[in-house]
């Protein structure tokens, strides 16, 4: 247990976790799950891409036994995707440069304002071999309260891209896996 009495659990295991996982998403995107961008059958097809990529890991976190948060990642590969959309260059030995994904962090709303996202961020990344993390930030969602959030923890904005053609241009960041350790990108 954490000082908050919130309960972190690990798991690198996709069917261990798959309903939890869809019922804390569906919670947090309610207002948007009308969106094809935002549905449960969206995030289902991505969970199942991402649960499959390499490196794979999740950190739920507890309230008793309500889930009421998570976050996942997985490792990226130096030609990985991820780096192939973004819409501008990149900095220099950032590809090659071991690197985690944070591909989704979800908090529940009578839980935020408390750190619980940012305990449960740095427990995914604490034990991870990468040098640095990149996550996707939709630099409009609370008013760019979600940017400054992440800015906030140490990730600075590397580029943009658009996963999907009816999905929002997402700023892509990126930090160093453990901030005081040599500087990413």
């Amino acid at each position: 247990m954490t000082p908050d009495g919130i309960a972190l659990r690990h798991s690198t295991v996709i069917d261990d976790v798959w309903s939890t996982l869809i019922e804390v998403y569906a919670d947090v995107r309610a207002g948007q799950l009308h969106l094809s961008n935002y549905s449960v059958e969206r995030f289902g097809e991505q969970l199942a891409r991402h649960g499959s990529d390499p490196g794979w890991e999740v950190v739920i976190g507890y309230d008793a036994e309500v889930p009421v948060a998570f976050a996942y990642a997985n490792t990226l590969t130096s030609d990985d995707r991820w780096w192939r959309r973004m819409a501008t260059p990149l900095p220099t030995g950032c590809t090659e440069t071991a690197t985690v994904a944070v591909k989704e962090i979800m908090l529940r709303k009578p839980w935020r304002g408390q750190g619980i996202a940012l305990l449960i961020h740095d427990e995914l990344l604490r034990d991870r071999p990468e040098e640095q993390v990149s996550l996707l930030v939709n630099a409009l969602n609370g008013d760019g309260k979600v940017k400054a959030l992440y800015e906030s923890w140490g990730y600075e904005p590397i580029s943009t891209q658009q996963p999907s053609v009816d999905g929002p241009v997402l700023t892509a960041m990126l930090r160093p896996t453990r901030p005081g350790s040599r500087s990413a990108g």
